[in-house]
């Protein structure tokens, strides 16, 4: 006979009515208090602060009782100044108003819109509502015209109406399909666009939270399940506005070093040394140019962090000192996960010095990850976080500039995939649990690396890499889009998911070039190197087992249409350059949608396969096989073919020849796009002459086109302090002729190494008889290095070329 416990009639068993948290609000308003910049709404059931930080955004938190925490998550700068606010009390309304918009407080329910000066409904938040489990939520008025933009990492299209997302940082492997709600990035900030105007919703809670798109017809809704309903409104009312005002909250990116954003090559792993030695000589004996080369986990001694092999790797400072000379980086892996080993420093350090996660009980949290079972730095504690950043001068000594962050969501290999939800972190004297905190621990962990590269590079810059992160991400990381698949249909998403976390605040950011896992195809590759070219942060990467994928790996005509587009972007490097130094000062993406510059135009509010990089540079990638024909949609304006100079009325739809060796490219006329000489790393600096090509110009008064070039040393941040020029170039058009002059601001200050300038224009209305002060010479006497003008009747391409003085100069050219 067998005996039953009290198990056996367990309440599931029988079927237990789970009922539903009920939902309150935050009823009707009781009293306005003021207490220095902050206004208390009290209601009957909660209360809400509301702090202006500028005319144009505000933050509301939610809370109950007699005071409110207005502290922020790491993600939040510190923000200062006073906002002059004139507040006005109605009787069903409290109007709150700045120089540019209007708060107005339903005293009913306490409900909240927006609108501008002129009364114009910008946004509707109805009220807040919570349950007894600690889920929060709001809803918000979606007219019928709506679209919606941001959230970082997310799969499916660029417009997010109709969809649904939840924030949880999550190691995915497979698959990425658009019903795939979390990947590695949260960054909980919606972006709503109507009729051309924008607004941005940022939700400052680091733990789960979800925005639906989806199940209302006439409204969305955001909530968390846990923690601060803290939520930062940012008026635009163009989407530009709503991009800058944002990154002004959570940070810009510091300028990168210029290697960079170089082609990285990657592969895991690169098993020994002599493996990656042999892979950068070819690349130099290939004539490829690469500035960086990756280790993956089996670099290291059974993968504990900050170790080398001493079998795979037996000299690693003299393979770095090889590899320098060469003018490659390598950028090594490092994980947080610590493997429980009483013989290894770091495990010894971390116990001896507190710095591991702990449970509430006192005991060490330990999970299953490569090394085996592993501890996992607390990087809530600063006191945490500057010892794992002083770790790396183990690799800063070796000559390392740059790391690689991964498995940081963190991913643990268990059922949840990540730390239990009761682990403690200490966050600095106010203990939350892992679930409060989870999405915030891969950004904390790249935080802590960032600043100890920053102390131990004596003034380089260092670059870091991640593939987990939250809002604030981009003060100290570039981001890739994780494991994706050698599939068609992963080089078709990367482009909306990369430009969507462009609008979410983070400018360096692109997947991995062919596909990490799955086998990639040398169309493939070809393909999805062409678009990756134009990415912010452009690396190729495969798993382990699956085809190789350097770019000699399918043979010549591979090899050469790769060379081709990775010298591309090399020749292209001061542009690009120049678009990161506008991110780092404004917050606006390097890789643009199309929307960012045409939100008024409908055809682009879901323009998910083409992008623009800075304003005029218009890419039309090929995302399917066996393609040599696509549709490209050019906005307003005429629009040059990069490639063969035909000129394409803009504001329709033109069917692009694109055999296998051609992308499509467009670059608007009137506008100057800046290139350099092709090298073979970024940070040489032995000749950088730069020409400047002007499309479309007219002998005409109504013609004018500019440039701003931003020039520093590239590798150090000696900008900071002024040691920068600008170069600044004007095209105006006159009564037959028209006028090329440039001027350089803090000329003293820097100064690129170069003798001479030159300035291209590309079909020009007219046919150039001469250039004022310089004489007509040969193509071929240009590329000599002669002062002076050529006309290329085939091409209908002027060529000027100029000695480079710090005084500027004037050029008149005369049709």
């Amino acid at each position: 006979m067998v005996l039953d416990g009290s198990a056996a009639i367990k309440p599931d068993k029988y079927g237990q009515v789970h009922e539903q948290a009920l939902w309150q609000r935050i009823g009707a308003f009781e009293a306005l208090e003021k207490d220095g910049e902050t206004y208390i709404c009290r209601g009957t059931k909660g209360n809400a602060a509301i702090v202006f930080l500028s005319d144009d955004m505000f933050r509301v938190k939610i809370f109950h009782g007699e005071q409110v925490d207005l502290s922020s998550t790491v993600a939040v700068l510190p923000q200062s100044g006073h906002v002059s606010v004139s507040v006005a009390e109605y009787a069903e309304q409290v109007i709150f108003r700045t120089a540019s918009i209007q708060v107005v407080l339903d005293k009913s329910n306490l409900s909240v819109a927006v609108e501008d000066l002129d009364g114009q409904l910008i946004m509707q938040q109805y009220p807040v509502e919570w349950n007894a489990r600690g889920e929060m939520h709001a809803s918000y008025a979606m007219p019928t015209e709506s679209h919606f933009y941001g959230l970082g990492e997310k799969t499916s299209f660029l417009d997010k109406r109709g969809e649904k997302y939840t924030n949880w940082n999550t190691d995915v492997y497979a698959p990425h399909v658009p019903e795939i709600e979390a990947l590695y990035e949260s960054i909980p900030l919606l972006i709503h666009m109507v009729d051309g105007r924008s607004y941005g919703l940022f939700l400052d809670n680091p733990g789960r939270s979800d925005f639906d798109m989806r199940s209302q017809e006439t409204s969305f809704k955001i909530g968390c399940s846990t923690g601060a309903y803290d939520l930062y409104f940012i008026h635009g009312p163009q989407l530009k506005d709503v991009v800058s005002r944002y990154t002004s909250l959570t940070g810009r990116m510091d300028l990168p070093p210029k290697w960079a954003i170089g082609y990285h090559q990657s592969r895991y792993s690169y098993m020994n040394q002599q493996e990656v030695l042999e892979l950068a000589r070819t690349f130099r004996a290939k004539q490829i140019p690469c500035d960086v080369i990756y280790l993956d986990i089996h670099y290291m001694d059974e993968y504990r962090v900050f170790t080398f092999d001493p079998v795979r790797f037996p000299d690693p400072k003299g393979m770095m000192e090889e590899l320098r000379s060469m003018g490659i980086r390598i950028v090594p892996i490092v994980d947080p996960g610590v493997k429980k080993d009483a013989k290894y420093k770091i495990y010894q350090e971390g116990i001896s010095e507190n710095h591991f996660v702990k449970k509430m009980e006192g005991d060490i949290y330990f999970g299953e990850v490569w090394p085996g079972t592993s501890a996992f730095p607390d990087f809530t504690e600063d006191r945490t976080a500057a010892w794992w950043g002083d770790k790396h001068k183990y690799y800063t000594d070796l000559g390392i500039q740059g790391i690689w962050n991964d498995m940081n969501e963190p991913a643990i290999f268990n059922e949840s995939k990540t730390m239990d939800l009761d682990a403690m972190h200490g966050n600095n004297g106010k203990p939350l649990t892992h679930e409060e905190l989870h999405n915030i621990y891969g950004m904390l962990m790249s935080k802590a690396t960032y600043e100890g590269l920053c102390e131990q590079l004596d003034g380089q810059r260092p670059f870091v890499l991640t593939r987990a992160g939250y809002a604030g991400i981009q003060r100290y990381a570039a981001v890739w889009t994780g494991d994706n698949r050698s599939f068609w249909e992963h080089m078709a998403m990367a482009m909306p998911m990369v430009m969507n976390m462009g609008l979410s605040g983070i400018p360096f950011a692109g997947p991995d070039i062919g596909g990490f896992a799955h086998d990639t195809s040398s169309e493939l590759l070809i393909r999805w190197t062409q678009m990756g070219a134009f990415f912010p942060y452009c690396r190729n990467h495969s798993a382990i087992g699956t085809v190789r994928q350097e770019p000699w790996s399918f043979g010549e005509k591979t090899e050469e249409i790769l060379r081709e587009y990775i010298g591309l972007r090399y020749r292209f490097m001061p542009h690009l350059y120049n678009l990161f130094h506008d991110a780092a000062v404004n917050g606006l993406p390097v890789m643009r949608p199309l929307l960012l510059e045409y939100p008024n135009d409908p055809n682009v509010t879901n323009l998910s396969d083409q992008f623009l990089i800075g304003e005029d540079l218009l890419i039309a990638p090929v995302y399917r096989p066996d393609t040599t024909h696509r549709a490209v949609y050019l906005p307003e304006g005429t629009w040059i073919d990069y490639w063969t100079g035909e000129a394409h009325a803009g504001g329709r739809h033109i069917l692009a020849h694109a055999p296998l060796e051609i992308m499509p490219m467009y670059v608007k006329a009137g506008s100057i796009i800046v290139e350099g000489l092709l090298k073979q790393s970024a940070d040489d600096t032995a000749n950088e002459q730069v020409t400047f090509h002007v499309y479309g110009a007219a002998a005409s008064a109504d013609f004018a086109a500019a440039y701003k070039l931003y020039e520093d040393d590239g590798v150090s941040f000696a900008y900071q302090q002024g040691a920068r020029s600008e170069l600044a170039v004007q095209v105006a058009g006159g009564s037959e002729s028209v006028t090329v002059s440039w001027s350089y601001s803090n000329p003293g200050a820097f100064r690129a190494n170069r003798e001479q300038l030159g300035f291209t224009l590309h079909q020009p209305s007219f046919v150039p008889k001469a250039v004022a002060g310089l004489a007509e010479l040969s193509l071929d006497a240009l590329a000599a290095g002669q002062a002076g003008w050529a006309w290329d009747a085939v091409k209908q391409e002027l060529h000027i070329q100029v000695d480079d003085r710090a005084e500027g100069g004037q050029l008149v050219i005369t049709e």
